[in-house]
């Protein structure tokens, strides 16, 4: 199986970029999206072949998530079933025979960490979540997470110390999250890769330059360790200040 995630910072401007080549191209059995900022009925995709699930944040181009499957799902649920985190459009997950899929666009902790208190509720909840899930069967999560977890995967953390989504508190979250039971999948397979990065502000010639962070992530339950194949970061590929990342896996 090949699953793909890309948080595209808004939909319909990625389709302008070569979304749909793309998405072609690649031919993932799941593709998740993040931050799809639109609402129902501003987009109409025609992908064949392909299941559609949308989870649309109540604030107008804000936040939301999707996810794209060749497989029909036992099951869909949208969000965490908590209401203070259900509006945003955060979560979907996929119910399927072998495992659960979940895309997930964690809250960023925002400027002066004006929101690390709900960033911290947040994944208190999200991890209880996640955990319960992987109590019926195992977890294939993907997204972006909105933290670099350790000073391998962004470019300057002495000088990003204690900013968001390279806080202690949300680095910490990360750490509680894996010693639930899950891998870091691409960190699985290159443990020592430096200058692997997922998202580069569009400020300063960043990307250019591949000053980066690596936050956009495939977690799985560590009972799928041996069904892992590669984990892969598409840098190649233009469209958000976000690029695709994959993994490969054998179910």
């Amino acid at each position: 199986m090949k699953l793909i995630s890309w948080n595209v910072n808004g939909l319909r401007a990625a389709v302008t970029k070569g979304f749909l080549g793309y998405f072609s191209a690649i031919d993932a059995d799941v593709f998740c999206l993040q931050e799809i900022k639109l609402q129902e009925g501003q987009i109409d995709l025609a992908l064949e072949g392909y299941y559609q699930f949308f989870n649309y944040a109540e604030k107008k181009g804000y936040s939301g998530t999707a996810i794209f499957t060749k497989q029909k799902p036992i099951n869909v649920k949208y969000g965490l079933g908590i209401p203070c985190h259900d509006t945003e459009g955060r979560v979907i997950t996929l119910e399927f025979d072998a495992f659960y899929m979940v895309t997930v666009y964690t809250p960023n902790a925002q400027g002066e960490l004006a929101r690390i208190d709900y960033r911290m509720e947040w994944e208190e909840d999200f991890r209880e979540y996640i955990k319960k899930l992987d109590g019926h069967k195992p977890v294939i999560l993907c997204g972006d997470l909105n933290v670099a977890h350790q000073p391998i995967d962004l470019k300057n953390p002495k000088a990003n110390e204690g900013s968001a989504g390279y806080s202690p508190q949300e680095r910490e979250q990360f750490n509680k999250l894996l010693e639930s039971g899950f891998i870091d999948t691409y960190r699985y397979f290159y443990p020592d890769k430096e200058g692997a990065y997922s998202w580069w502000s569009y400020r300063f010639r960043a990307r250019a330059n591949n000053a980066g962070w690596r936050i956009d992530y495939f977690l799985v339950s560590e009972r799928l360790k041996d069904y892992l194949k590669d984990a892969l970061i598409y840098s190649e590929i233009l469209g958000s200040d976000h690029c695709p990342v994959g993994l490969e896996i054998e179910l």
